[in-house]
């Protein structure tokens, strides 16, 4: 049992920038609303069909019950879509950009995540964390 290390509304600017390389993974590129994070996230199309200028929330949580004050409550029932897998980068090369930027990097059995932003925002990850990505489309 845990807290959310992320979340976020995302809306997708534009998929496979450099083109379709899989026939049911697509890359989406997204910016987050809450926090202007820059995303880049493969998804399997073909169970989770994703289209441009689409919103939804996404969050990162290293465990699917979540400690409340009400004790634990279970989040997967909240969410369409969802992948486990581990963090295994972040790098922190943008530190010295005007503003800072970290890149926090994870796999879910080969679909990649990339997570670029304010580093405040990435204080609660850790490198060799497993963690799930949670997703649900937002009515538009």
């Amino acid at each position: 049992m845990s807290e959310l290390l992320f979340d976020d509304f995302f809306k997708v600017e534009d998929i496979d920038p450099d083109g379709k390389k899989y026939d049911k993974v697509s890359r989406i590129v997204a910016r987050s609303e809450k926090y202007g994070m820059y995303m880049l996230l493969d998804v399997n199309t073909e169970i989770y069909p994703i289209n441009r200028k689409e919103r939804f929330l996404l969050a990162l949580s290293p465990s699917l019950v979540l400690n409340t004050k009400d004790g634990p409550v279970s989040i997967q029932e909240k969410f369409e879509y969802i992948m486990y897998g581990r963090l295994y980068d972040i790098t922190a090369d943008g530190l010295s950009r005007s503003p800072p930027e970290v890149e926090v990097y994870a796999s879910f059995g080969g679909l990649q995540l990339m997570l670029r932003g304010d580093p405040s925002h990435c204080v609660k990850f850790a490198v060799d964390q497993n963690l799930f990505l949670l997703i649900r489309k937002l009515e538009t």
